[in-house]
C-alpha cells in the first residue's frame, strides 16, 4: 500500500544514468555509536545496491562516536571504492551529520538511512523507483512500527505538528529512510540553517512529494540515541523553525488573558460595591493567578525559543566540522 502526496503532472523523471561525477545514487548514513550493527548493515546494504542498475556511492558520517564505529567504517572505506567516511570532530547531532553527507554526495538521487537496522536497506530500490517516477522527495512510512508506546506517542504528535506547520501531510516525518532528488539536496545544503529538521525542510522546498510504506524491525543491537528530551527539543525546533504561528498564538493568548483579567477585575469591583468587603474566594484568586502566571511563563519561553534561533543564526558558526574524509587510496 502506498500513500502518495502531490502527484507530479509534468515533472521530468530522474535519469537512471550517472551524473557528471559518474554516480547515480548516493546513500548517506549518519553513525553514532553503532559498532554492533555496522558489519551486518554494510553487508546487507552493499548486496542491495549491487543488485540495482545504478552506479552508487556510500557516505558514512561518523558523528563523534565513542566506540569502535569509526574503526569499522575506516575498514569499509579501505576495502571498497564505493565507500567514503566523513569523520566529524565531535557529536553534532543526526541532522548535522546528514547535512555533511549531503554536501559530499554526488548522486542524482540521494537516500538517507539510519545505522540501527530498524529500517531495512532492502527497501532502497522501492524508494529509488518512486523518485524515478518524477517525485522530488519520497518518505518512508513505518506503519507497523516496532517501537514502544512511549516512543510512538510523542512521534505521532510530532508528525501531526510537522504536517500542520509545513503544510505537507505525511504520516511519518521521523523515518530516516527517505529519498531525495539532487536539486532538493542542493537547496537544503544552501539553506545552511543551524537548527533544521531535514525531512520537514525538504518538504517545504519540494513541489512533488510521496510516501510509501516501508518495513520496520526491532533494533538489532544497542539502544536508541533519541531520548524523550531530544524528541521534545526536536518538537521546539519544528514549531519555531517553520512557522510564525506559535508566536502569533502567544500574542493572541496575551490579549485574551488581558481581557479576561480586566473583566474579572470589573466583576470584583461591582461585587464589592454591592456585597462589601469579603475574604472568601482568596484561594480561587490564587488559582486564577497561577494559571495566568503559567501562561505568561510559557509565552516567555516561546519568545525565548525564537530569540535563541536568531542567536544561533547570527553567530554563523558552522553546523558541523569535518576532521577528515577516509577513502580508499587517501
Amino acid at each position: 500500500m502506498e500513500s502518495n502526496i502531490s502527484l507530479p503532472q509534468a515533472s521530468a523523471p530522474v535519469s537512471s544514468g550517472a551524473t557528471a561525477a559518474g554516480v547515480a545514487l548516493s546513500v548517506v548514513i549518519p553513525v553514532f555509536n553503532e559498532a554492533e550493527n555496522l558489519e551486518l548493515l554494510h553487508r546487507r546494504l552493499t548486496q542491495t545496491l549491487a543488485q540495482m542498475r545504478h552506479s552508487y556511492e556510500i557516505w558514512y558520517v561518523d558523528d563523534g562516536s565513542g566506540d569502535r564505529s569509526l574503526e569499522i567504517l575506516r575498514g569499509f572505506a579501505a576495502e571498497d571504492n564505493h565507500v567514503a567516511v566523513i569523520e566529524l570532530t565531535r557529536n553534532f547531532g543526526q541532522h548535522a551529520a546528514v547535512l555533511a553527507g549531503f554536501a559530499a554526495a554526488r548522486g542524482s538521487m540521494v537516500v538517507t538511512l539510519d545505522a540501527d537496522l530498524q529500517n531495512p536497506p532492502e527497501e532502497i530500490p522501492r524508494l529509488v523507483s518512486k523518485i524515478e517516477e518524477g517525485y522530488e522527495v519520497v518518505g518512508g512510512w513505518r506503519e507497523d512500527r516496532r517501537d514502544p508506546i512511549y516512543r510512538r506517542a510523542p512521534s505521532d504528535l510530532i508528525n501531526h505538528i510537522t504536517s500542520v506547520t509545513v503544510g505537507v501531510r505525511m504520516n511519518d516525518y521521523g523515518c530516516m529512510l527517505r529519498a531525495y532528488r539532487r536539486d532538493i539536496v542542493r537547496q537544503i545544503v544552501e539553506c545552511d540553517e543551524r537548527s533544521s529538521f531535514i525531512p520537514a525542510l525538504a518538504n517545504s522546498l519540494a513541489k512533488h512529494t510521496a510516501e510509501i510504506q516501508v518495513g520496520h524491525s526491532d533494533r538489532w543491537r544497542g539502544s536508541s540515541k533519541y531520548t524523550l528530551l531530544k524528541l521534545m527539543r526536536l518538537s521546539f525546533d519544528l514549531i519555531t523553525g517553520f512557522s510564525l504561528l506559535p508566536i502569533q498564538m502567544v500574542s493572541l493568548m496575551g490579549i485574551l488573558v488581558a481581557m479576561a483579567g480586566t473583566g474579572f477585575g470589573v466583576f470584583l469591583l461591582i461585587r464589592r460595591l454591592f456585597v462589601g468587603p469579603e475574604s472568601e474566594g482568596v484561594f480561587t484568586l490564587f488559582a486564577v493567578l497561577f494559571v495566568f502566571v503559567g501562561m505568561l511563563i510559557f509565552a516567555v519561553g516561546m519568545v525565548g525559543e525564537y530569540i535563541g534561533r536568531i542567536y544561533l543564526e547570527v553567530r554563523r558558526r558552522p553546523t558541523y566540522r569535518i576532521r577528515t574524509i577516509h577513502q580508499r587510496g587517501r
